[in-house]
């Protein structure tokens, strides 16, 4: 098992910028994939971006690239997505979620934990 537990989300005006993170405990973590997701209200759920078990090799959607980071820490155990220039559409709950075999892709079904979610919520 892995529990994965979100932080940081909040309340930020529009242009604003947040990092949100995800502590990892459990079963190793080194060896996962780590994928962050959205979902707005009234939306599915969304991939936004996912990062290898090295560090070395990511995946974002493409309407978000170049806005979004998402980074890890194995020595936390942690995984985080920087969110910079942040729009009113970027309004949602955001999940974290490990992949095993390093998986870092979009597929959410290739993810089998889970977080809670944090929620950010970016006024115009």
């Amino acid at each position: 098992q892995v529990q994965l537990v979100e932080s940081g989300g909040g309340l930020v005006q529009a242009g604003g910028s947040l990092r949100l993170s995800c502590a990892a405990s459990g079963r190793t973590f080194n060896n996962n994939g780590m994928g962050w997701f959205r979902q707005a209200p009234g939306k599915e759920r969304e991939f936004v971006a996912a990062i290898n078990w090295s560090g070395d090799s990511t995946s974002y959607t493409e309407f978000l690239k170049g806005r979004f980071t998402i980074s890890r820490d194995n020595a936390k155990n942690t995984v985080y997505l920087q969110m910079n220039s942040l729009r009113p559409e970027d309004t949602a709950l955001y999940y974290c979620a490990a992949a095993p075999m390093g998986y870092a892709g979009s597929v959410q079904l290739r993810y089998n934990y889970w977080g809670q979610g944090t929620l950010v919520t970016v006024s115009s």
